[in-house]
């Protein structure tokens, strides 16, 4: 197995930014076989049973879409896919590939059976996006040569490969794209116990002293997402090696937490100022999301990715055909007085 991840050249658009910090952060948590990936059991189920059909065929694996918020595994799934089959895994984003030709140079140097992992696919442009239709249905690019009268088409042939997409926003696949993907599946939040599995596993191999407590109280202010417990690990590792001779205790992670001002259920101070904007400026909604975006200075693309995925989850949030609304559970959570007729939301109580 070589499982290779170019890096972010002027000339080799093969990875973004993101997804390498992503990597250099977390590198050695990332398991490299399905039976070592906690969670994500049904899905976990049926890539095992295609990758097994799909090698005993000697053909490579359908083309595979992944969608649900950040974190949950993806990229993961990816190499891990790549790992079982044998073959490289090679990463880039629908961002970095500006041009038909960024996307031909990334295909013909893909070797029989690669997994290309395009993150973000959502964000491909028309143009590049039409230049892989036949790649993925016929393996083969058709590139224009001059202009004018002159121009000609002609076809290159690519090796057999298979495309991994993964977006948080399946609502802006455009339909032929989508329909080209042989398996869809959506990763879901994580419960608190399969959190508490990615956390100790986490800790032995970063060789963290974590009792069942602190892993638990990570685990639930981890907003059902193994890419936040990993991260909120390191901070309290930090907190603890300072404040606690390094032993992490549900004492020394609630601190260390509570210094980071992230709540019991997760929500940090920019959660909170959504919320309190919705209930606090707009009576507790419905609030148009660009209204909302203007309200607290964040990016319509962050409230949307970032932010609503986990408050709806939890029942703090709901999108109507108006707008956003708060719910009465956010409020009391917030200890803030939600009134709905029309007077302005009255803060009881700060929680910080």
């Amino acid at each position: 197995m070589n499982t290779n991840e170019f890096m972010e050249t002027e000339d080799n658009p093969i990875t973004s930014q993101e997804t390498l910090e992503e990597d250099l952060a977390f590198k050695g948590l990332r398991p490299q076989r399905l039976e070592n990936f906690i969670g994500q059991e049904k899905i976990k189920e049926n890539l095992k049973i295609h990758i097994e059909a799909a090698r005993g065929r000697g053909e490579p694996m359908d083309h595979t879409l992944f969608h649900s918020p950040p974190g949950l595994g993806k990229t993961t799934l990816a190499h891990i896919i790549a790992h079982e089959m044998g073959v490289n895994c090679k990463i880039t984003s629908g961002p970095t590939i500006e041009r038909a030709g960024d996307l031909a140079a990334i295909l013909t140097n893909l070797q029989p059976f690669d997994v290309l992992f395009i993150d973000e696919i959502h964000r491909l442009n028309k143009i590049v996006e039409e230049v892989l239709y036949p790649a993925m249905e016929d393996f083969g690019l058709d590139i224009m040569i001059g202009k004018g009268p002159s121009a000609r088409s002609i076809r290159i042939d690519l090796p057999k490969f298979t495309l991994i997409g993964a977006t948080t926003r399946a609502g802006l696949l455009s339909s032929p794209l989508r329909d080209r993907f042989g398996m869809t599946h959506r990763l879901e939040f994580y419960n608190h116990a399969e959190l508490q599995q990615v956390l100790a596993n986490a800790a032995d191999v970063l060789k963290i002293e974590l009792d069942k407590a602190g892993a638990k109280e990570i685990a639930r202010r981890s907003r059902g997402t193994p890419r936040i417990a990993n991260r909120l690990l390191r901070r309290v590792r930090d907190y603890a090696q300072v404040k606690a001779e390094g032993k992490i205790t549900k004492e020394v992670a609630s601190e260390a937490l509570r210094s980071l001002e992230i709540d019991e259920l997760g929500l940090n101070r920019s959660d909170r100022r959504m919320l309190e904007a919705i209930i606090k400026q707009f009576s507790g909604g419905p609030v148009g999301v660009e209204t909302l975006s203007a309200a607290i200075h964040e990016e319509r693309d962050t409230i949307e990715d970032l932010y609503e995925p986990y408050l709806m989850q939890i029942g703090f949030l709901e999108r109507t055909p108006r707008g956003r609304v708060a719910t009465e559970k956010a409020a009391e959570h917030l200890n803030l007085l939600l009134k709905k007729n029309g007077k302005e939301a009255v803060a009881q109580e700060k929680l910080f």
